[in-house]
């Protein structure tokens, strides 16, 4: 019995020793649970964020120009190229009811940052108040829009396009030696970049009252239309006797150039010619002296615009205008410049 006794105590001993190191291993196993449970929730939550990303949604015009593909390539090879960036692209193809569509898509997909190049300055109040009302930031790319509108973006990011008309207007003026009937070929209408690119050149003109712009009219900032348009001038009374063109981008003067010589003249020295942009094809004219000077107007804007973006993102107040780096090409400089143009 007592032998009994002894065995059943060394059982009950052990069940007790048992139990209690049990019970220590579910308390280990709840403390380990505790502490780990706000890091897998915080895991989740960074997972859920895009994993420290920046979703930037871009609304791009379309692929009108050499200029403009240039943009597209800077903007896509940057987001590429950093794996911070999320880039959901859309192309307009000129039509401002795309714009508004995709930018509505943005918005429903919860972009951290929505950035355009507007294809006309006016009729975005609507769709940016729902940008707003979303706490979604905008940023306008190389066009502007309204400035009784400048409360719904956050920045714009471009050049000084009233500035790039009076360099224009200056370059002309010392082409033509201060006289002469000139043609302006304007970009599309209700565009910023036409609207002011006009402004700066006629306000300059001014200063020089023996040149007179005899005929000005939208070539649509499109080779081909740019080229119809010409045609048609160098056929009518006006476009009998001119000495330059002025062309509110490069591609437009290119095809200028085609219809002056199918004209019969010798576009660069019968007809002087003046553009913005600067894409290569610009500087290979000026090159073959088909082509006077060329006024830069940078498209590479990719990595200004994400790193406003991640900028945005992490709390920082951007300047209203983010103003790109630009230059003027004429005869030697131009030639020189060649060979280091990436667009």
């Amino acid at each position: 019995m007592v032998q009994r006794k002894r065995v059943m105590g060394a059982l009950v001993t052990a069940t007790v020793l048992m139990s209690l190191v049990a019970g220590c291993g579910a308390k280990t196993t709840e403390t380990t649970s505790a502490t780990t449970a706000p890091q897998a929730t915080k895991a989740a939550e960074a997972a859920k964020a895009g994993d420290g990303k920046v979703t930037v949604g871009f609304s791009q015009i379309g692929a009108e120009s050499g200029w403009r593909g240039a943009e597209t390539q800077s903007i896509q090879d940057t987001a590429k190229a950093d794996p911070t960036i999320d880039l959901k692209f859309s192309d307009a193809q000129q039509k401002q009811e795309n714009q508004i569509k995709a930018i509505r898509s943005f918005i429903a997909q919860k972009v951290d940052v929505i950035a355009m190049a507007p294809v006309v300055e006016t009729g975005w109040e609507a769709v940016l108040k729902e940008a707003k009302d979303a706490k979604i930031p905008v940023i306008l790319v190389d066009r502007g829009i309204d400035k009784k509108n400048e409360d719904l973006y956050t920045s714009f990011i471009g050049s000084d396009f009233i500035v790039e008309g009076q360099n224009a207007a200056k370059a002309m003026a010392e082409h033509l030696g201060d006289k002469g009937n000139i043609v302006e070929l304007e970009g599309t209408v209700g565009a910023s970049a036409a609207t002011d690119r006009k402004k700066g050149f006629d306000d300059e003109m001014k200063k020089h009252p023996n040149i007179k712009i005899v005929k000005s009219q939208s070539g649509d900032f499109n080779r081909a239309t740019g080229k119809q348009v010409m045609e048609a001038i160098l056929k009518s009374p006006e476009g009998k006797d001119i000495q330059g063109v002025y062309a509110h981008n490069d591609d437009m003067a290119l095809g200028a150039i085609q219809a002056i010589e199918e004209a019969g003249k010798k576009p660069g020295t019968d007809v002087k010619i003046v553009s913005i942009d600067g894409i290569k094809e610009a500087f290979e004219a000026v090159k073959a002296g088909k082509l006077n000077t060329v006024v830069e107007c940078n498209p590479l804007l990719g990595p200004q615009l994400f790193q406003a973006a991640k900028d945005l993102k992490a709390g920082k107040q951007l300047p209203k205008w983010i103003k790109s780096n630009e230059d003027v090409f004429t005869g030697q400089k131009a030639i020189d410049a060649l060979p280091n143009r990436k667009y």
